[in-house]
């Protein structure tokens, strides 16, 4: 497999690199496939000849939109909570997050017989605070423009006697996130590259490490955008870099700054951050739903723009993809298709 040199300047991997020592591995990857066996959905890889014609490469999406709760998050939730001890387990767990993280812990929450207080952000899509709520979950809101949402679950978290189920920043986490890949590459074998969708950076971490355990050369590429880039600064910089919180219709990529634990582990192995604008990502919504008969939201398609902003990087390639979440209402899907770029 021939690969391109690395745009940001970030050293080319060197197939021997091994992510952050006792983060995450394959081994905890393998592990978290067979707690989630029969529980999570093993979701479909899809296809379409129009978009590999566009982009003139074999593109292969791995829809987590599909998947419970509609987002991969249920995966590094459902890992992650069924791992606590029945003490743990009686005393509830909390989280932070705008959405998607929120419902998967809600969910796993109620499978596993927990209860789930969620702290999310008061601009939270309405569809999502909602579903939280479906799932049996405790909603407090905070100003995620203003607030400091770990400080503020901290406290939730000691007043309450909570167990804390981090969105991003703990091994079980990024390894139960780590699933996605692994099913893709039992599905369709070897790829050139896998694109990611970077927030802050469990999916990578879990489906970068699994990539690599199995296809040694494979480039791994994230995907976030253009007004939210922190982890492309960082990755630049070689430390993390905060960003005041971004203006984007991507509201699970609203990130500042990478997680502390996922950054060791992605700054090791991810080749190139790509830059996608607001714009391309309703495009890229409007493809998957006029061609495939898919929804996907803004967050869970941009990997899949930026293969189709940045062919050159991909054509002639087998490109695996992964199509993160799919928690977007109807009300909001169709203004984002007519063009009104709104919460």
């Amino acid at each position: 497999m021939t690969k391109p040199p690395p745009v940001h300047g970030h050293a080319q991997h060197d197939p021997i690199d091994e992510p952050a020592p006792g983060i995450v591995g394959i081994d905890g990857i393998r592990a978290a496939a067979e707690r989630l066996e029969r529980v999570a959905h093993r979701t479909p890889v899809l296809t379409s000849r129009t978009l590999d014609m566009w982009s003139g490469a074999t593109v292969l999406m791995k829809a987590e939109n599909f998947q419970r709760a509609g987002a991969f998050k249920f995966r590094g939730a459902y890992n992650k909570i069924a791992s606590l001890t029945p003490e743990q387990l009686a005393r509830g767990v909390c989280t932070w997050s705008s959405g998607n993280h929120a419902q998967a812990v809600a969910l796993a929450a109620s499978l596993l017989g927990t209860t789930a207080t969620v702290l999310m952000p008061t601009d939270s899509p309405a569809t999502k605070r909602a579903a939280t709520e479906g799932y049996g979950a405790s909603v407090v809101t905070y100003d995620r423009y203003s607030e400091d949402r770990e400080a503020l679950a901290g406290e939730l978290a000691t007043d309450r006697g909570l167990v804390p189920i981090p969105a991003y920043d703990d091994p079980l986490v990024m390894a139960g996130q780590g699933t996605a890949a692994l099913e893709l590459l039992e599905d369709v074998g070897e790829l050139d590259v896998l694109v990611v969708p970077m927030s802050g950076g469990a999916l990578m971490a879990g489906c970068g490490t699994a990539a690599r355990a199995l296809l040694p050369g494979v480039e791994l590429i994230g995907a976030e955008p253009a007004a939210g880039d922190d982890t492309k600064r960082s990755l630049t910089a070689g430390e993390r870099v905060r960003i005041p919180v971004p203006h984007t219709i991507a509201d699970g990529q609203q990130v500042e700054i990478p997680g502390r634990l996922t950054f060791e582990v992605n700054r090791r192995q991810v080749d190139d951050v790509l830059l996608v604008e607001d714009d391309d990502l309703v495009d890229a919504m409007r493809f998957m739903f006029e061609r495939l008969k898919v929804v996907v939201e803004p967050s869970g398609v941009s990997a899949l723009t930026a293969v189709l902003t940045h062919p050159d990087r991909f054509r002639g390639r087998r490109v695996g993809v992964i199509l993160s979440g799919g928690n977007v209402g109807v009300d909001r899907f169709l203004s984002l298709l007519a063009g009104a770029q709104t919460r």
